[in-house]
């Protein structure tokens, strides 16, 4: 079943006054296609790997950023501090990655891939690269550079209107959450680097 008859074979509700049409919505369109190409959901790599799709992510972050520290994979991914520690301290456990410097003196701990992590990342990579290769192939380069300048200027715009959301909480004296903090921290980032 392609696109168009997924889309004709799901009509919008007649039991409500305007539904909203999900299928023309990008965000939801994003996150579908964001579910589908999740790493766990890859039956290779999650049997190559054993693990949760966060700590496959983080993963990647080290092999290709390393040595790095937590708050910038955080940053680099998206993904919230405490969910990034969990994965840090998993791979940690499986020694799939080691410090970097001394994690009791140095207040940044750097963490890099280990000898046992290194395979596994290229591994990785490597069917990332086939399957990107396959997802991709009836887009241009063109499409592609496209496509990956149209979805930063959405992350860009998505983490400003959740930090401004954040800020507007905070502003009415309402308390907001460590991931909320981490989004208006992110924002602030961004707006340096642009």
């Amino acid at each position: 079943m392609n696109n168009k008859a997924r889309k004709a074979a799901f009509e919008l509700s007649k039991n409500i006054e305007q539904p909203y049409d999900l299928y023309n919505h990008v965000p939801y369109r994003i996150a579908v296609a964001s579910n589908l190409l999740a790493m766990d959901r890859d039956a290779y790599i999650k049997n190559l790997t054993g693990l949760e799709t966060r700590e496959i992510r983080v993963l990647l972050n080290i092999g290709s950023y390393g040595p790095i520290n937590a708050a910038d994979i955080a940053y680099q991914s998206r993904l919230d501090p405490y969910s990034v520690n969990r994965a840090i301290n998993t791979l940690l456990k499986q020694s799939l990655i080691c410090p970097d410097n001394d994690h009791v003196k140095q207040r940044s701990k750097l963490v890099k891939l280990s000898e046992l992590g290194l395979p596994l990342y290229q591994q990785v990579v490597e069917h990332m690269r086939q399957r990107e290769a396959y997802v991709l192939a009836d887009i241009t380069d063109d499409e592609k550079r496209l496509l990956l300048s149209l979805l930063e200027k959405i992350e860009l715009r998505a983490e400003a209107k959740l930090a401004q959301s954040a800020q507007s909480l905070e502003a009415q004296g309402h308390s907001i959450t460590r991931d909320q903090a981490e989004l208006i921290r992110w924002h602030k980032r961004s707006c340096k680097s642009i």
